[in-house]
This record gives C-alpha cells, structure tokens and sequence, in this order.
C-alpha cells in the first residue's frame, strides 16, 4: 500500500486553522482526507455528517472526507486509520492533523518518524502554519509556542490581514522571515487558499530526493543580524509595548532565530558526519528545522540533508551543473542556537 500523505496544521489559538480546514475539506477537489483533530473547535467541521462511529469518534462528512478526535494520543488515531483503510473499512487518500492552538509541534512531527508502525504507513508531507495578522505580534513576544510553530513550518499563511495596515503586514512579514526563511509566506483571506499551497509540498521529506527550492535562502531573506538589538533598560518584557509602531526596527529579540551558513569549499564527509551528530546531541531539542544543499567531497551530486530535533538525514540530489558554483548552504532554525560554535565547527568540517 503506498504511504499516505500527512500534513500538519498548526498555529496559534484564533488563527483561523478551521476556517481553512473547512475550505480545504468542501472544495470540490474529490479527494478523500482523514481529519484529525486535537478538539473539536466550537464550530464543528461536520456539519453534513452521514456515518458517526461513536465508539471510536471518526465520523464520515458527506464528501467523503472522515474526522475523527485524538482521545489517546495520535499514534493511535493514525494507526487504527490506517488500518480501517487497509481492512477496505475507511476510504481516505490523505490526513490533515488540526493541532491545538497550543501544541508543540516537535512531537506530532516526530510520531512520523520515531514509530515503525507509523512510518511505514505515512508520509509527513509538511507542517502549515497559520499567523494571526492583528495578534501575532503580540503572541510571538508573549508565547513560546507560537514562536515554535513559526520555526517548524515549511508554509506560513497570515490571515487577518485586512484587519492591519500595510506597514503593520510588512513588519510581521519581516519577523516571519527571520525566523523562518525556508517557509514561503502568503496572506490567506477567510482561508482561501489554493490547495496546490496546503496539499503535496514536499515540505518535510527527512530522506527524499528533494528538489532545491530555486529561491532557497535568497541573499536578501536572512541573516538581519544588524536588527538583533537586545532588549534595552526601558523594555517592560514580556509584550514591548513600545514594538507596536516600530516593529520593522526588531526591538523584540526572538529566542526562534535562522541563521544561515555558506561555504565554497567542500565539507569532508566524515568530519561533518561526526560534527552534526556531537551538535544535534547536544542541541537537538532546540533545533527545529535545519536543512542544507552541500558540495561534498568525492561526489559530483549535490548532497540534500534536511532534520527536526534529533532526526537526521541526507540524500544525494542532482548533479552540480556544468560551470554552477559549487556552494553549500545551510540554514539553522531554532531556539537560542550557538551561532559561533556552529559555525566554527562547520568550518573545521570544511576540506
């Protein structure tokens, strides 16, 4: 059976995940998705129920579509998902997970990864984020989740948008950025969002062939180190109020940060091996995404490694062009990263 694609939905509460929950599941696409649901939001998404099993809480919507709530924990939904789809009792194409305003998503990615059972019937497609255009900016000063969500997505959606001004949206865009530069940002208006951007991104493939985002880690998306600014004496922390109307200056100085590292000279294979495993010990639990396209010696392929926390993996891309810079680039995503000692051990790992 092939492995069925899963995507993450997360972001912070009132975000505006279910209103794009709903668009992606009444959309005339005829495709079957499983819906898994931390809670039930206030507005139930099954409006138009046909089948409800009550016993184990998987309803069936009238296009198909299925939902069912985690009581236990998620591995269990997922594997008795997969294995009502297998016994031809549950017909479903894909599964979208509905996280809590709340959640971390470091360990709802992981499920993906650390369980066999899991692993062997599902694919973690991508995590998507949604921003509250008016309230993110004070959410992302206040609460350590919403920062990690920023840092774990591999697409952003700012909703709310027509509720700030233009300076206010290209401020918040700004921020964004600097957490995340690998995730591409778009405004979703009441959820209205083209499938092609939620669905089959290919966000989070630990081992796939992946295609290099052509616009991976542009010159001019990272590395604003110059708005770093710590906190000065008059900053009343946790919520700056004195951000609102300068918040394109960086007062708030996020414990989620990027920062990318380039190099032209090949990395030798086994030191940079040995490296990423000492560093991943250590900081593991505080790196969300990491993800790099390398020139490695001994091969003429692009080497493609990308991870969450503690997971690791590489794979061999393309061939480097005839006459193309060989130039590895990485980009770090996570919580208060030892910048220097990354990347004067990157360096020391360079041949």
């Amino acid at each position: 059976m092939a492995l069925i694609p899963a995507t993450i939905l997360t972001g912070f509460l009132g975000s505006g995940k279910t209103t794009l929950l709903k668009r992606v599941l009444t959309e005339a696409h005829g495709m079957k998705i499983a819906v898994i649901e931390n809670e039930f939001g206030e507005e139930n998404i099954d409006n138009d129920i046909l089948v409800s099993d009550t016993q184990e809480t998987i309803v069936q919507m009238s296009n198909g579509c299925v939902c069912c709530t985690i009581r236990e924990d998620l591995r269990s939904t997922l594997q008795l998902l997969a294995a009502k789809k297998r016994k031809g009792l549950l017909d479903f194409e894909r599964v979208i997970i509905e996280t809590t305003g709340l959640a971390d998503t470091g360990p709802v990615a992981q499920t993906f990864f650390m369980d066999d059972e899991v692993a062997e019937s599902y694919l973690l497609d991508a995590v998507i984020t949604l921003v509250d255009a008016k309230h993110a900016p004070q959410q992302l000063n206040d609460r350590q989740e919403a920062r990690r969500q920023v840092g774990f997505a591999d697409q952003i959606f700012i909703s709310k948008a027509d509720l700030v001004s233009a300076d206010e949206l290209e401020a918040l865009t700004h921020r964004l950025k600097h957490m995340n530069p690998r995730a591409p940002i778009e405004t979703a208006h009441f959820g209205e969002v083209p499938l092609a951007k939620v669905l089959d991104l290919k966000g989070f493939n630990l081992n796939a062939k992946l295609d290099i985002d052509p616009d991976f880690l542009k010159e001019d998306d990272h590395g604003h180190d110059h708005h770093d600014h710590a906190h000065g004496e008059h900053c009343d922390h946790p919520s700056h109020a004195h951000d609102t109307g300068h918040a394109h200056h960086h007062h708030h100085d996020d414990d989620v940060k990027s920062f990318v590292y380039r190099a032209t000279r090949p990395f030798n294979p086994a030191k940079l091996e040995d490296f990423l495993g000492a560093i991943v010990n250590v900081y593991g639990p505080r790196m969300l995404r990491y993800k790099g396209v390398l020139h490695m010696q001994g091969t003429e392929r692009k080497v493609i490694f990308q991870g969450v926390h503690q997971l690791m993996g590489s794979d061999l891309g393309p061939l480097w062009g005839p006459g193309e810079e060989r130039l590895s680039k990485m980009v770090f995503i996570g919580i208060d990263l030892p910048r220097d000692i990354l990347v004067q051990g990157l360096d020391q790992c360079l041949t």
